[in-house]
């Protein structure tokens, strides 16, 4: 069996291509417990999937598509039905992976305030200081999302949530806007890793064990008021001393543009100095002011006569004693 997504690929695609909206703030000052992190490198639309094969013989895929620094755009030449309404940060996508179109599209998080729903309301916390032992060993940022509801708009609608959590992974970099768009069943080039892994096209892998974000879970709260998605987003962003490295490295001058600019900085202040010396001491005017005007008037020329020399003695060098063959 193949499956064809032709269809849900379309619809994020778009989504990736679409101009945005500037909401940089949201990801670029984010402070917890006097810490500060700037994720907005991680911007632009990310996705994640998951395979749910709990209620056998359905098998559902579920695909969340994340923005953290930009509102998720609405596409004019997608049905609004198969969309998020206009404010979306975060939005998810269930449908049986027989089928082309999603069967439920779920707005998780958004700023939705104008439209009838909730607001964003981003809380952000630092992990060392979480309550949880766990937390306390690793280094990073969870961020709460909320304003989602679904049914959208609908006064008996689950309210939704997610908790994201930016984990501290130096060796994960990749800040490519469409590079973690995949779907299983596509045609790319991880089919040899299906392989591998016991994924096939009849049987897909459950997830994407090479992207940086891993989902965790989407499920109700104990008390019933929240269906909540949680993922977890390896990062080297999310490391607490991100942002001074960055600086050390973009700031730092190497021992040739130093010389370079004190090169530059001695010469200028030797000319003025001199010119000044020169005016006053001797009332010069024109190329008298420089100092060594002569020599810096003959420049051209010395070094026109320099070159002659140079080319007269490398053609010359074969030579005997200085004698032409008669």
């Amino acid at each position: 069996m193949r499956v064809d997504l032709q269809s849900h690929s379309r619809l994020l695609l778009l989504a990736l291509l679409a101009p945005l909206p500037s909401h940089a703030d949201r990801c670029s000052k984010l402070v917890a417990d006097d810490v500060s992190f700037d994720l907005h490198k991680l911007g632009g639309p990310k996705s994640v999937w998951h395979i749910d094969r709990s209620e056998p013989p359905s098998v559902t895929n579920y695909t969340f598509v994340i923005d953290v620094c930009e509102n998720l755009p609405v596409v004019k030449d997608i049905p609004r039905e198969n969309q998020c309404p206009a404010g979306t940060v975060i939005c998810g996508y269930d449908r049986d992976l027989d089928s082309e179109d999603p069967r439920h599209v779920v707005p998780i998080a958004g700023q939705y305030s104008a439209h009838g729903g909730g607001p964003l309301d981003m809380i952000s916390e630092r992990l060392k200081s979480g309550k949880s032992n766990s937390d306390a060993a690793k280094e990073g940022l969870r961020v709460e999302y909320h304003g989602g509801k679904y049914p959208f708009g609908s006064k008996k609608g689950t309210k939704q949530k997610a908790i994201v959590e930016f984990l501290c992974d130096r060796s994960k970099s990749d800040r490519r806007r469409d590079s973690l768009l995949h779907f299983p069943g596509d045609d790319d080039d991880s089919d040899d890793d299906n392989d591998d892994e016991g994924g096939d096209e009849d049987n897909p892998k459950d997830s994407d064990a090479s992207n940086p974000i891993k989902f965790k879970s989407y499920e109700l709260s104990p008390d019933g008021n929240f269906k909540i998605l949680r993922l977890d987003w390896h990062t080297e962003y999310a490391c607490e001393d991100a942002q001074k490295r960055d600086k050390s490295s973009s700031g730092h001058w190497g021992f040739f543009t130093w010389f370079i600019i004190i090169l530059f900085l001695g010469t200028a202040t030797y000319l003025i100095f001199g010119s000044w010396l020169n005016y006053n001491r001797y009332g010069a005017r024109g190329w008298d002011l420089l100092p060594h005007g002569d020599t810096i008037r003959d420049m051209p020329y010395l070094l026109k006569d320099w070159s002659r020399r140079v080319v007269s003695t490398v053609q010359g060098g074969g030579s005997r004693g200085g004698y032409s063959a008669v």
